[in-house]
């Protein structure tokens, strides 16, 4: 993305929320703000007919790694954690929606996003939370820990870090400083998604994982950072994560009972890993 400028990507995954409001899924990600924060851009009940393979997949992969982040959140904040982190937020819409009064959410994006994102919240007529600390952060450039220290994360307090649709757009070396942030702590957790290099999809997978990498690339957002499974288990244990769950395409479905598990592999991946010790 251009500095000056919003995340483009991140417009088309808000919208893929707000339509899916209309869907006869929508029990799935239900989502009261997704169409108030989008304005104008907002999607139309209409649109659901104009959507092929590629948008239905889409969609149901983007609100099921919502739900599936907030159902771990849920468990965390059980668990007696108190600090939630999300990690390229976009136009997410937890922090207006967060059910837990004792527990502060702590919004990081790029400067431009974060803006425009105010900025729209601003003009739906909503209230920006009060209990919500808003974090400018370029990944590639600023001090992750740094930042959060200021804006009043408590460091020695273990956090739920929420991290969707960023990790294949960042540097390994980036996304290992922050995972090994993460870590540093006993009890924080982090639920992120990545993709699988075309060699370890199936046919249906390689497609699909042409498709959107050429349609991010077009527009400026390069997917950069693709990961083979064990190979990410071994690394995110390396870091100090002991309690590791990765979830591919088939498990998404099975879980939410739109298909039983198979075995065959599109690529996409919903992870949580958390350091218990």
């Amino acid at each position: 993305m251009e500095d000056a400028s919003p995340s483009r990507t991140a417009l088309r995954v808000a919208r893929l929320r707000a339509l899916h409001q209309f869907s006869p899924q929508a029990a799935l990600f239900r989502d009261p703000y997704a169409l108030a924060i989008l304005g104008e851009a907002a999607p139309n009940a209409g649109e659901l007919s104009q959507e092929d393979e590629h948008g239905r997949r889409m969609r149901l992969f983007v609100t099921s790694r919502a739900r599936l982040a907030e159902d771990w959140l849920a468990a965390a904040v059980r668990r007696g954690v108190r600090q939630v982190v999300v990690l390229g937020a976009g136009l997410d819409t937890f922090s207006l929606r967060n059910p837990y009064p004792d527990v502060t959410v702590f919004e990081v994006d790029h400067p431009a996003t974060q803006a425009w994102k105010r900025q729209r919240i601003a003009e739906a007529g909503l209230a920006e939370p009060d209990g919500a600390a808003f974090v400018p952060v370029n990944f590639e450039h600023q001090s992750l820990a740094g930042e959060l220290a200021a804006a009043g994360l408590k460091p020695d307090e273990p956090s739920f870090f929420i991290w969707l649709g960023v990790v294949p757009y960042l540097t390994r070396e980036a996304i290992f400083a922050t995972l090994g942030y993460i870590a540093g702590v006993a009890g924080s957790e982090v639920v992120f998604d990545y993709s699988e290099p075309a060699g370890n999809r199936d046919a249906a997978g390689r497609a699909t994982l042409a498709f959107y990498a050429a349609r991010v690339a077009a527009i400026g957002e390069p997917w950069i950072s693709l990961f083979v499974p064990d190979e990410l288990a071994k690394s995110l244990a390396d870091l100090g994560f002991n309690d590791i769950e990765d979830l591919d395409s088939g498990d998404i479905a099975a879980r939410f009972a739109r298909s039983p598990s198979t075995k065959n592999n599109s690529g996409g991946h919903i992870l949580r890993a958390r350091r218990s010790i």
